[in-house]
């Protein structure tokens, strides 16, 4: 990809991004340009990477044809008010922050834009983030799948209808925190039984880690997958019946409905 990608804003989440980008090598570095309020910051990416810095978000704009908007989602308004004078006039802007609509990205500018919503989660950090992508109107199919490319560069990425980022929310902005609370207790529960706190840490997450990746590669339905483990009069289905007396699984969907509305709420 030949465009210029600007990043306004790059802490951990904008970094993430552009350590992805450059490792994937879908847009070179030369063609990267980064503002942060945090001179630090872009000084290290720029020492890292060898990408370009901007002392202000205007001048980022002004060389960006895809403009990603990494900052926090109070600051929104103020940085598009900022720089929507002198953004170009055929410019892709993409959000990152949950809560903050397309309707309201365009009302900020003031002008018809071409705009891409998106939801990255944490696990982009370490190159296995799940995404959700939304473009407006006017979007073309060859600038979403560069949005697309783009955002697979840090993990995986899926369009999704911005009605359905409420959703996406529970399921997956919010589902690391579920899986460490799972990892957490199962490592406190081996702690108990004797086995020492770092190797019980490791130990379930990589079986968290491994399982995963079963239900990705092998295509099985999680139920069957499970089944598999559950030999007659075993040790795994004492455990799954536990599991259920206790209303594990409806305490997982209450759960993520609850995080569901109060997304909606915000």
């Amino acid at each position: 990809m030949n465009k210029v990608l600007g990043f306004i804003g790059c802490g951990n989440m904008g970094s993430a991004m552009v350590g992805g980008i450059i490792k994937s090598g879908i847009i070179s570095a030369e063609n990267i340009i980064v503002s942060d309020i945090v001179e630090q910051s872009i000084k290290g990416l720029k020492d890292k990477f060898g990408i370009n810095t901007a002392l202000t978000n205007k001048e980022v704009v002004e060389r960006a044809d895809i403009v990603v908007l990494a900052v926090k989602p109070f600051m929104y308004e103020k940085v598009i008010k900022e720089i929507r004078d002198n953004i170009k006039d055929t410019a892709l802007i993409v959000t990152i922050a949950a809560g903050v609509g397309i309707g309201k990205v365009r009302e900020w500018f003031g002008k018809d834009i071409k705009i891409v919503k998106t939801m990255p989660n944490t696990p982009a950090l370490v190159g296995e983030g799940m995404s959700a992508v939304c473009p407006s109107e006017g979007v073309s199919e060859e600038e979403i799948q560069e949005i697309l490319n783009i955002f697979s560069a840090f993990g995986k990425a899926e369009l999704l209808e911005e009605k359905d980022f409420h959703a996406f929310t529970a399921l997956c902005g919010s589902s690391p925190a579920y899986v460490f609370m799972f990892i957490e207790a199962m490592a406190d529960s081996a702690v108990k039984m004797g086995i020492p706190r770092k190797k019980a840490y490791n130990l379930a997450a990589q079986a968290v880690l491994g399982s995963a990746k079963m239900v990705l590669e092998t295509g099985m339905h999680p139920g069957e997958l499970k089944d598999m483990v559950c030999s007659p009069g075993g040790t795994t289905i004492e455990a799954v019946l536990e599991f259920e007396k206790r209303g594990f699984r409806a305490a997982v969907m209450n759960g993520m409905e609850k995080c569901e509305q109060k997304s909606k709420n915000m």
